[in-house]
């Protein structure tokens, strides 16, 4: 009887120790597995969250790109190229209480090679003073590439010329939301400081934020002179006769920049026009003695890479 207990306790504790190693098996293979899962998970959800970033994880180098010209205007002949540009007219104060009339031609010529907006003293409409605006808008668009314009500036208190870029389409909200490139602004109180900026709705003048820089330039209401930007999927370089004075790079400032800090992924227009007065160009006040003024183009030239059109975001960290 007492054999038989035996064999019985034996057996029962065998059943035991086999069903014990099985179950402790089968946890770890559960365990393996859920450990295997959650870092699958992980590496995904860093993955979408590099790519979610803007201006991050673009691989190039920029010393060896190849640029090709894609637009230019030489002002070669005797009017405006209206198959380029168009007028922008109006005398609303276009947001910064400018107190001049772009009007539609009547303050713009072409000539010797030059394009030349010319203000004036004088009355139009309910404005005192007249200029000329114009724009790509409609025309042409660019998503990246280097931009050029070699201009002769006005000079004396009240002048405001400028050559900037806005959105095509309002893809991110109204302004500042959808971005602002200002490749060149002078103000003519401040004589001879160049300014070059960029606007989004986390960085831009009427709070305060907008990310700017300055450049001392010799002369530029005598001289000519190369203003350019490299626009670029993380960054936009600024130069003054290929001297490079500031870089705008969202992810200097976050680790994940939003279309908050950078809405330049979309295509811009171009811009050129010269302002009297205003919140930042009649800071000082007009002086009405030094009308006529006038803004000298040159050339406005655009360069465009075929691999950088092409680029796409790596998955990895930079």
């Amino acid at each position: 009887m007492n054999k038989l207990k035996r064999k019985i306790l034996i057996l029962f504790t065998l059943i035991f120790l086999i069903l014990l190693v099985s179950c402790n098996q089968t946890t770890t293979t559960t365990l393996t597995t859920t450990t295997q899962t959650t870092t699958t998970t992980k590496q995904l959800t860093t993955t979408t969250k590099n790519l979610s970033c803007k201006a991050i994880n673009y691989e190039y180098d920029v010393e060896n790109l190849n640029y090709e010209l894609v637009w230019s205007d030489e002002f070669d002949g005797d009017a405006l190229d209206m198959t380029k540009w168009a007028y922008h007219t109006g005398g609303s104060g276009f947001g910064n209480n400018e107190l001049q009339y772009y009007t539609a031609g009547d303050n713009l010529k072409v000539e010797n090679g030059l394009l030349v907006i010319e203000a004036r003293k004088e009355q139009y409409q309910n404005n005192q003073y007249t200029s000329s605006k114009i724009w790509t808008r409609g025309k042409a668009q660019w998503l990246y590439g280097k931009f050029e314009i070699r201009a002769k500036l006005p000079s004396g208190r009240g002048t405001w010329p400028a050559f900037w870029m806005m959105p095509f389409s309002s893809s991110y909200g109204n302004w500042p939301n959808s971005g602002e490139i200002d490749i060149m602004e002078h103000v003519g109180y401040d004589m001879n400081r160049i300014h070059g900026s960029v606007h989004t709705q986390k960085y831009y003048h009427k709070i305060g934020t907008q990310k700017t820089a300055q450049i001392y330039v010799q002369d530029v209401d005598t001289e000519f002179h190369v203003y350019s930007i490299e626009w670029l999927p993380d960054r936009i370089d600024f130069y003054v006769d290929g001297r490079f004075y500031f870089r705008f790079k969202p992810s200097n400032f976050v680790s994940c920049p939003t279309k908050a800090e950078w809405p330049f992924d979309k295509s811009f227009y171009l811009i050129i026009n010269l302002a009297i007065g205003g919140d930042w160009g009649g800071a000082r006040g007009i002086d009405d003695s030094i009308f006529p003024q006038t803004l000298e183009v040159d050339y406005v030239r655009i360069y465009q890479s075929e691999l950088i059109k092409n680029l796409q975001q790596t998955g990895g960290s930079k």
